[in-house]
C-alpha cells in the first residue's frame, strides 16, 4: 500500500475498516425517554464547565434502531442532562451503552459520542413498553411506560429530540496526556416524527462500578415519551478547547 493511499483512509484496520464511510440515516428509530429529578450535587460532579445545570434533571433514554445505513441493526441506552451553554438550552450527553462495535467505533472516532459496550433492549410486554440495560451479565436499568396512553404533540416531540447536544471528546497522545480535549456541539435538524405518545412511567437504576447510572439517583419521574422517527445525524463542531483554555 502506497503512502498516499494510507493518508486517504478513514479508520483501521486498513483492509477491513471498523465502520462504513457514510452519513448515517436512521429509519424507524424508536425512543423511550424518561426524564427524572436527581440529586443536584451528584449532577454537578459529572457535568463539565463551561456547561451550566439549570435544574437537577436527567433523561434516561433507550433507542431501538432497526435500520441504519452502514451500521445495520442495534440498540442504545444512556443518560443525558439538560444544560445551558452561553445562554442556549441544550443537553449534555453523559454516557451511552450499545450492542454494536461499528456504532461504538464510528460514534467515538467520527464524533464525540461517549459510547461503550452494553446490552440494551426495548420491547413491548403486553400493555407496557419496557426498556432494559445490562452491563455484562448484570442489570443496571429497568424502565417501564404505559404503551401509547396519550398522544404527544409532534412539535413537542421534535423539540425533545432536536435539542442541541454537547459532548466531551478526549483523545490521549502516546505519552498518556490528552492530545484532543474538546467540548463539541451537534444538533439533529433532519427529522420526521412518525408517532409520539406519553404515559405513566417508572425507572429503576442499579449500582455498578463501570456503568454508574445509579450515581444519579431517581428521586422523581417527571415525564416520559415514546417517539418513532426517521432522522439523519449532523456533524459535530468544537465550541470549547480545554487544552487551549488551560
Amino acid at each position: 500500500m502506497h503512502m498516499h493511499d494510507v493518508a486517504q483512509l478513514f479508520t483501521t484496520p486498513l483492509d477491513a475498516p471498523a465502520f462504513a464511510p457514510t452519513r448515517y440515516r436512521f429509519t424507524d428509530r424508536e425512543y423511550l425517554n424518561i426524564t427524572y429529578r436527581t440529586d443536584p450535587e451528584a449532577l454537578r460532579r459529572v457535568v463539565p464547565e463551561p456547561l451550566s445545570v439549570p435544574e437537577p434533571l436527567v433523561r434516561f433514554e433507550i433507542m431501538r434502531m432497526p435500520d441504519v445505513t452502514g451500521l445495520g441493526d442495534y440498540t442504545e441506552a444512556g443518560q443525558v442532562v439538560p444544560v445551558t451553554y452561553g445562554g442556549e438550552p441544550g443537553e449534555y450527553n453523559l454516557a451511552m451503552y450499545l450492542d454494536s462495535v461499528p456504532a461504538i467505533s464510528s460514534g467515538r472516532e467520527l464524533s464525540a459520542y461517549p459510547k461503550k459496550a452494553g446490552k440494551p433492549r426495548l420491547f413491548v410486554d403486553s400493555d407496557t413498553l419496557v426498556g432494559t440495560l445490562d452491563y455484562g451479565s448484570l442489570r443496571v436499568a429497568t424502565a417501564t411506560m404505559g404503551y401509547k396512553h396519550h398522544p404527544m404533540d409532534p412539535d413537542e416531540a421534535r423539540a425533545e429530540i432536536c435539542a442541541p447536544t454537547y459532548m466531551v471528546k478526549v483523545v490521549p497522545g502516546y505519552d498518556g496526556r490528552p492530545r484532543i480535549c474538546e467540548l463539541v456541539r451537534t444538533q439533529i435538524t433532519d427529522l420526521t416524527v412518525k408517532s409520539a405518545f406519553r404515559g405513566p412511567a417508572r425507572l429503576e437504576l442499579f449500582a455498578h462500578a463501570l456503568a454508574p447510572l445509579a450515581d444519579l439517583p431517581v428521586l422523581e419521574v417527571v415525564s416520559a415519551s415514546h417517539i418513532l422517527t426517521d432522522l439523519t445525524l449532523s456533524p459535530a463542531e468544537v465550541v470549547h478547547d480545554y487544552l487551549t483554555a488551560r
